[in-house]
């Protein structure tokens, strides 16, 4: 049967429900992995190996008596470490909120649990989400599993090296400028960015409030389904959640038979081609294309001119609601206090200069900058405007296509401290994926192939507001016609 760790969830479900496997062993399977392999690659801040093998004999010991059981019953599930979990430590991969353990789960756990989930871990990342690479962890960076002298991109980059290197079997992480796409993309996996509002971001500790939607990762698009219609759904406890229910279980995609109607039509934007692009993401990408095109499917080029100013307005309005949302950690109602201060204000100072790292620091002064009396106007409020525009040029080449198509990333991974130095070079990895975010439709990232030194590359798959199930039976599609190779 090989390694149950490397299969995917579809495969194991099925054989978990005929008791031909059992939790425990596939628990014990990553588990052994995360033993063997995370000294290195560092994928995980918490594990969590008696809470995780205890969930799992609790769910085979229902199984043997024909008990009911959830829906990813025994499917090992890591998350990022940014979602409130009650009992065990939430860092934010930061040092402020080293030792902070919540009081109640966030929804998503609460889901995953109703679910019979194995949560076999908590994940590093970018501090407080904010990075590329998820070299700004106060607990360390994390590697790249197919090749460790490269980043696995960021921030969600421990949910998608454990995902990679087969510690876990599916994943969470958060998307706010394409921080689960991207790192999906430089690791070989399926990511997925939920439409703005469809899964509930309470109990999600806040970075861009406006734009951070919880996202999973999984060895293809068909496992992205089956986690995606358990943590979708509306929750009256996000003000933002939408009401409509994206997912309808059951589905007949999720017997990985998806196939979209040849009536389906696909716009490939022609802003995605310009300078930054390597040229062998460009080739793989290009190719991917081609493929639906000569599998009878309608591919044409349209155009979003505002794109161009994605990064910008994205950097201008994510540390705005950065600044905002941090203001929180000042050493008083949880998290660091630093000791030796003479007043409430110097408490203040130095708690946030021994808690925060470089990264966060540099988006909060950007923020602050940003919303201060005389250049609200001249950034802020300008950005706003920009970003309803690019709202409404997606709405209306929605109206022309279905889909839309192009490279998820401009390079394959890139090296450790390649681009630590230059907070621009970093930011510009992102130029494909912000957009999406700002514009709060869904999106997924799917391999499209390998480079020459077997680095792989993603190809972007980008749908209209409220269309998830459809934009997932797409990548399924896509899947199906053989672009992973």
């Amino acid at each position: 049967m090989g390694e149950l760790n490397t299969k995917r969830a579809w495969e194991l479900l099925p054989l978990l429900e005929k008791k031909e496997i059992f939790a425990v062993e596939l628990a014990e399977s990553c588990l052994s992995e995360i033993d063997r392999t995370d000294k290195k690659l560092n994928s995980f801040i918490t594990v969590l190996a008696d809470s995780a093998l205890d969930k799992a004999r609790e769910v085979d010991a229902r199984r043997s008596k024909g008990q009911p059981v959830g829906r990813l019953a025994g499917l090992p599930v890591a998350v990022k470490d940014i979602f409130c979990t009650k009992g065990i430590r939430t860092t934010c991969g930061s040092k402020i909120l080293e030792n902070f353990v919540p009081p109640y789960d966030a929804t998503v756990i609460r889901r995953l649990k109703e679910e019979d989930a194995v949560i076999i871990g908590k994940t590093n990342m970018d501090e407080f989400a904010m990075g590329s690479s998820t070299e700004h962890s106060a607990f360390g960076l994390t590697l790249n599993p197919l090749n460790l002298s490269k980043v696995p991109g960021g921030s969600s980059g421990g949910s998608a090296a454990a995902v990679a290197a087969h510690q876990t079997i599916l994943a969470l992480g958060t998307d706010t400028g394409g921080s689960v796409r991207q790192p999906a993309s430089l690791c070989g996996i399926a990511g997925f960015r939920p439409t703005y509002g469809a899964v509930s971001r309470y109990g999600l500790v806040a970075f861009a409030s406006s734009l951070d939607q919880i996202s999973p990762f999984a060895k293809d698009a068909r496992d992205l389904w089956l986690i995606s219609d358990v943590i979708s759904g509306h929750d009256k406890k996000d003000s933002t959640s939408i009401p409509e229910r994206l997912f309808n279980y059951p589905y007949s995609g999720s017997s990985g038979k998806a196939e979209l109607p040849k009536s389906t039509r696909f716009g490939v934007p022609k802003e995605f081609w310009g300078k930054g692009l390597v040229p062998e993401v460009r080739d793989a990408v290009r190719g991917a294309i081609d493929r639906v095109s000569k599998a009878g499917y309608s591919v044409e080029e349209v155009s979003l001119p505002t794109l161009a100013a994605g990064i910008a307005v994205y950097y201008i309005i994510c540390t705005a609601e950065a600044s905002s949302n941090l203001a929180r950690y000042d050493g008083v109602k949880y998290g660091l206090r630093v000791g030796d201060y003479a007043d409430l204000f110097e408490m203040y100072a130095k708690t946030r200069e021994a808690g925060f790292g470089a990264e966060v620091k540099r988006r909060i002064i950007l923020g602050t900058y940003v919303l201060s009396s005389g250049y609200y106007d001249a950034y802020y409020l300008k950005a706003q405007k920009v970003r309803a525009v690019m709202k409404k040029e997606f709405a209306e080449v929605f109206k022309k296509v279905d889909f839309l198509l192009g490279p998820t990333t401009p390079s394959v991974a890139f090296g450790i401290g390649e681009k630590t130095d230059d907070p621009m070079e970093m930011y510009l990895n992102d130029i494909y994926t912000v957009p999406i975010n700002l514009a709060g439709v869904p999106a997924v990232s799917i391999p499209c192939g390998k480079n020459k030194d077997g680095l792989p590359m993603g190809l972007q798959i980008i749908g209209p507001q409220k269309k998830d199930e459809m934009l997932l039976k797409a990548a399924m599609t896509l899947e199906n016609l053989g672009i992973r190779i």
